[in-house]
């Protein structure tokens, strides 16, 4: 059910709109802030969004109320393994197209997917990945929760030079409850600690 609560309407993602995501993410002030390559194809997207038909993959998008049919933000709730100990976690991408930027769709997208991760997947830790110079995005996720874990660096290649990312989290006040209960030591040797 579409959310009209702020000024974007907010709505699952479908792969009918994988033209408007593919215009986003292709536009030169979009993606060299992502992990895509310039030029992404339309069927890349279309698959993309299909994957969110079966819940795994969960996609909103931001729409101007008078065009509901046109998406303007894309934000991707995604599982980070196929293991199911890991089945409370979720990372999360989020781009908006520039003739929006900096008029509230970002933090909207990003309520609503932490609304859906807390009230409707039982999610209790969600990462993201960010590069370490777009300080606007690192700003949004901060407003919203997100704290900086660390700092990954020449992870991506982009304009002819290694980029480095900032990784952040936000976890739900239930596991930081969980955490806090658990206390500072660890019962978990070290020598167990493997993926």
């Amino acid at each position: 059910m579409p959310s009209l609560e702020g000024r974007w309407c907010i709505r699952r993602a479908e792969p009918r709109d994988a033209e408007a995501v593919a215009e986003i993410f292709n536009h030169d002030a979009v993606y060299p802030c992502t992990m895509q390559l310039p030029w992404t194809g339309i069927e890349r997207w279309r698959a993309f969004l299909e994957r969110g038909e079966t819940g795994q993959h969960i996609w909103l998008c931001a729409c101007d109320p008078q065009r509901p049919d046109r998406a303007l933000g894309l934000i991707g709730l995604h599982p980070v393994s196929d293991s199911p100990r890991v089945a409370h976690v979720r990372t999360l991408g989020l781009s908006i197209h520039p003739e929006i930027a900096g008029q509230g769709a970002g933090g909207q997208l990003l309520r609503a997917a932490i609304d859906m991760a807390d009230n409707w997947l039982n999610v209790t830790r969600l990462s993201l990945g960010v590069y370490s110079h777009n300080q606007r995005a690192i700003a949004l996720y901060e407003r919203h929760g997100f704290v900086r874990e660390g700092l990954s660096r020449g992870v991506a290649f982009g304009h002819g030079r290694y980029l480095d990312s900032l990784e952040m989290a936000r976890l739900h006040p239930r596991l930081v409850r969980e955490l806090e209960a658990q206390g500072e030591c660890d019962a978990t040797p070290s020598n167990h600690l493997s993926q």
